[in-house]
């Protein structure tokens, strides 16, 4: 279920020369258009069991659902199915993150440190301090997982990990290499952003 939602961006994105083909009062194809390439990705290509795309043109708001929940499971898919989008969350929160630069609430060159708690210590490296947009860009020498993370549940494994945990983590943390030198894809990364 992870992949579904992005594999319903792939196909908007990957849709771009059928849309160059509708009418110039429509700027996405029809839902049987829009069917057709679902049942490619899920029938065809296996690339997931069930996608759900949202249109909103100025003809209004649509849905176009094909497939299903899980293998199995037979509920339909609709507007109210609820996936887990896993990593896909990134790209929002820095979505966000964009939105309040351009309003002028935070800025990318900002220290993180600046957005939490005193008494959390934020690692530094050569006199730099990891910013916004190192944590956005995956290139704030933090890594991947916390050492501190251990879930009682594998199938909600972020259900139990605390704020508190996250600041004791990165209190005690060593960067290994300098900030902005690599990128390393960083899920505790993407979380602090949060």
């Amino acid at each position: 279920m992870r992949k579904v939602l992005s594999f319903a961006f792939a196909i908007i994105l990957s849709s771009a020369s059928v849309w160059a083909q509708a009418p110039p009062n429509s700027p996405v194809p029809p839902d049987s258009e829009i069917r057709k390439i679902l049942v490619e990705r899920i029938d065809t290509f296996h690339q997931g069991v069930g996608i759900v795309v949202g249109v909103i043109d100025p003809q209004g708001r649509r849905i176009v659902a094909y497939g299903s929940l899980d293998k199995g499971d037979p509920r339909p898919l609709n507007g109210d199915t609820i996936f887990e989008i896993g990593s896909v969350t990134k790209v929002f929160t820095s979505l966000l993150l964009s939105d309040m630069v351009q309003r002028g609430e935070v800025a990318l060159a900002d220290p993180v440190a600046k957005y939490l708690p005193p008494e959390v210590k934020v690692p530094e490296r050569g006199g730099r301090a990891i910013t916004l947009v190192d944590l956005s860009t995956h290139t704030s020498g933090l890594p991947r997982m916390p050492s501190n993370f251990h879930p009682k549940d594998p199938a909600n494994p972020y259900a139990d990990y605390t704020a508190e945990q996250l600041f004791e983590f990165i209190s005690s943390y060593q960067l290994t290499r300098d900030i902005g030198s690599q990128f390393e894809y960083s899920n505790l990364g993407g979380g602090l952003l949060g």
